[in-house]
């Protein structure tokens, strides 16, 4: 592998990097780059500033021209995706749904007739989709979904309930799993479907997480009609396409570049923050705490690249997104606890008090980071991959 860029690359990453400071909405960087936290106010700034990428053709970069993309490099992509991390652009997690999950599976199992359905609009800016995986019985072992999808003329009716879907409040539409046969083992009955989220039937209810806002949801489908054009992939093998969209989900080069700009910003408050009469900059433990963090997130940067290395040989990660996936997840909750201790009492500050150290980014870090463990396919699930289809490990 090489790790170089080329001089073209290095241009790209200047031009996104000027453009990222010249364009990122001065509101959006006095709210205080809102990672942990969406209001009707920030929902509307990230859907301009998706729209307005979009239009440069930067949102789905790699994608055909004729959906909507610059037919970019991956290794493009990954610089694009640097930046905007390192900037802390208004990118939510609806653009990493939409754009890298979603739309990608769409590409490789849908219709010439989908893609052009769907795609360019996505590229654009103009849909959202969220995710239809998770059931209250159905977590970690997906293929459990009970959400059923009975073929009724040119339609499938859809019944059954989700949890745990982010940004459903917002979205256009449900990238949905559910049962079509069920009679058939639990990996072999299961199909996908694109759900227009305004469908008769489809009630969503909000999940207030621990900091107090809403971004997942519960979601209910009764006798909800789907016309059967909007069946993705062949029926009952949806499961090894929702597999390959796990594999999208698992990997991503902005984690690191945030997990940086956070250790970035624990440097900064070290160097100008006294404890006990001496800088807490010369304290040897944090020193060597920060250190470590620094080099754990260079080591999650060249895991990233090396997703992307596999990407840009036209082949899909599997076992490496998954380690990838538990070593970011773990890394973060590592992070978030030095961060604490860094920061002491203060730490425990949101934003909005005006002793609240780094404007409350360590509190939502350590709130939010065991969920990151979870979301995607939980660590021990992602041991389990890589032991099986990285290390050639029986199943038992």
């Amino acid at each position: 592998m090489d790790f170089s860029f080329t001089a073209e690359q290095e241009r790209f990453r200047r031009e996104v990097r000027e453009y990222l400071e010249r364009e990122v909405p001065p509101r959006w960087k006095e709210l205080g780059y809102l990672i942990w936290e969406e209001t009707d106010e920030s929902w509307d700034i990230t859907r301009q500033w998706n729209r307005k990428l979009g239009e440069k053709g930067w949102l789905a970069l790699t994608w055909p021209r004729v959906y909507g993309g610059q037919e970019r490099s991956h290794i493009d992509q990954l610089i694009l995706d640097e930046e905007m991390a390192r900037a802390g652009t208004p990118t939510g997690i609806e653009t990493a749904i939409t754009i890298g999950w979603v739309c990608p599976t769409i590409m490789l199992f849908g219709t010439e007739e989908q893609k052009l359905r769907y795609l360019p609009d996505a590229a654009k800016g103009r849909i959202i989709f969220c995710l239809g995986y998770s059931e209250p019985n159905a977590g970690s072992d997906l293929a459990a979904v009970r959400t059923t999808a009975v073929e009724d003329g040119d339609h499938y009716v859809i019944n059954g309930q989700k949890v745990w879907t982010t940004v459903a409040h917002r979205a256009d539409y449900c990238w949905l799993a559910a049962r079509t046969d069920p009679d058939a083992p639990k990996h072999k009955g299961v199909s996908m479907f694109v759900v227009d989220m305004k469908s008769p039937g489809i009630t969503v209810k909000p999940l207030i997480n621990i900091l107090g806002f809403h971004s997942f949801n519960e979601v209910f489908f009764d006798e909800v009609r789907v016309p059967k054009e909007n069946l993705v992939g062949q029926k009952n093998m949806g499961w090894y396409q929702l597999a390959v969209a796990l594999d999208f989900e698992r990997s991503g080069v902005g984690t690191p570049a945030r997990m940086h700009r956070t250790i970035d910003r624990l440097v900064a408050y070290c160097r100008q923050t006294r404890r006990n009469g001496r800088l807490l900059s010369e304290d040897p433990v944090i020193r060597k705490k920060l250190a470590r963090l620094s080099v754990e997130a260079e080591v999650l940067r060249l895991l990233c690249y090396r997703i992307t290395w596999i990407q840009e040989k036209g082949k899909t990660p599997n076992y490496e997104a998954s380690l990838t996936k538990v070593f970011a997840s773990e890394l973060l909750d590592r992070l978030a606890n030095t961060g604490m201790e860094i920061l002491g009492p203060y730490g425990m500050l949101d934003r909005g008090s005006p002793r609240a150290a780094l404007r409350g980014e360590i509190l939502r870090l350590y709130l939010t980071s065991p969920s990151m463990g979870i979301g995607g396919g939980t660590s021990e699930i992602q041991r389990n991959i890589i032991a099986m289809r990285g290390l050639g490990l029986p199943r038992k």
